[in-house]
């Protein structure tokens, strides 16, 4: 298994290590719940540098870029980031990602971990003249810090005002003495930031983040408390709520799908899909009973199986059992009553609007 410039800091934290995505990852430190109440009550500290990150440029990284990812790249600017998909031909989604504008005709891309080669593959399979595509994966040190202290534990750290970026933008900055990319992006949906900079300073700015946090009771998170947190706020996992079965309309990402912005892989089975009129969605249900509901579990409407939890947990925020799931459109609208078979019980639950913590 590959390992993350942060193994060793990891290892001197007592993380809980187990395989992911081909990496030796930390799955917890402290405890699930003690790291998810930490991010969303104080500020937290991810490695999320197994993800892939692949730059393209050159004239024709534009149109690239807007024939083979869902979202209306023309929109963006030096310095703005944008939440997009890819789609196969048959509109099934290859990878959800976000690209970022570094300047005229040069853009990043960040994938997920566990789809790097994929994605590599079908995104080079499209790749048109005139456009330098290269994968820096390897050569990228990447870390998240999250929650609402999140600002003042990196302030100190860089004469960047963190302040002034506005939510999905970036700026090339120094932060603990090193060159990177500091992004207003997250998986949390608390305040945070994402920085992008040399495996080489890992370990300097590790320590200079922690060292500055601890006034603010800062921690390492793992990536079960990775996962509450993003299902708390209804963000889609790849591979679990979103695959190359699932489109992205009905996995609530019409939001995310330009299809008046012009050609893109799988539009035309979209715009079939949309005019027909979508046959599910993915909704949130939170279960009325103590239960906590698992990723397979059967949804059952009107007492037949219709669809299957896509992810479920316990949410440490709501103390109660939450999930996603496909569930027919004639049971998609909130406050429709829903069951999920829980070993062999089954548990009464809400269909709900997403997210399911509501931040103020």
């Amino acid at each position: 298994m590959k390992r993350t410039p942060f193994h060793s800091l990891h290892q001197r934290a007592g993380a809980k290590l187990v395989p992911f995505a081909g990496y030796e990852m930390p799955v917890q430190y402290a405890g699930i719940i003690d790291e998810h109440r930490a991010v969303r009550t104080a500020a937290g500290v991810f490695d999320v540098s197994h993800m892939g990150e692949f730059y393209a440029e050159g004239p024709n990284a534009l149109a690239f870029l807007q024939s083979v990812t869902v979202n209306d790249v023309s929109k963006l600017t030096p310095g703005k980031a944008q939440y997009s998909a890819l789609c196969y031909e048959h509109g099934g989604i290859v990878d959800d990602l976000i690209v970022y504008m570094l300047a005229e005709r040069s853009y990043m891309v960040v994938v997920n971990a566990a789809n790097i080669a994929k994605d590599w593959e079908w995104m080079s399979k499209h790749r048109p003249d005139g456009v330098t595509f290269t994968d820096r994966s390897d050569e990228t040190a990447l870390l998240a810090v999250q929650g609402p202290s999140s600002l003042a534990v990196l302030q100190p750290l860089t004469g960047t005002d963190l302040a002034s970026i506005p939510y999905y933008h970036f700026v090339r900055g120094t932060l603990a003495g090193t060159p990177m990319i500091i992004s207003r992006t997250g998986y949390t949906g608390e305040p945070g930031f994402e920085l992008a900079f040399d495996p080489a300073a890992a370990g300097a700015v590790w320590e200079a983040i922690f060292s500055s946090g601890a006034p603010h009771g800062i921690q390492p998170i793992g990536l079960g408390a990775r996962d509450t947190l993003r299902l708390e706020m209804g963000y889609c996992l790849y591979g679990n709520d979103i695959d190359d079965t699932t489109h992205p309309l009905e996995a609530g990402l019409g939001w995310i799908t330009k299809l008046g912005k012009g050609d893109f892989v799988g539009r035309s089975v979209l715009e079939k899909a949309k005019a027909e009129g979508l046959k599910r969605k993915l909704v949130g249900m939170v279960l009325k009973e103590k239960a906590v509901p698992r990723h397979g579990y059967s949804i059952v409407v009107g007492g037949t199986p219709a669809g299957a939890v896509t992810s479920g947990t316990f949410s440490p925020s709501l103390e109660k059992g939450i999930a996603l799931g496909y569930v027919p459109v004639s049971a998609a609208e909130p406050g429709t009553t829903v069951h999920i078979d829980v070993r062999g019980k089954h548990a009464e639950a809400e269909v709900v609007p997403l997210p399911f913590l509501k931040k103020t």
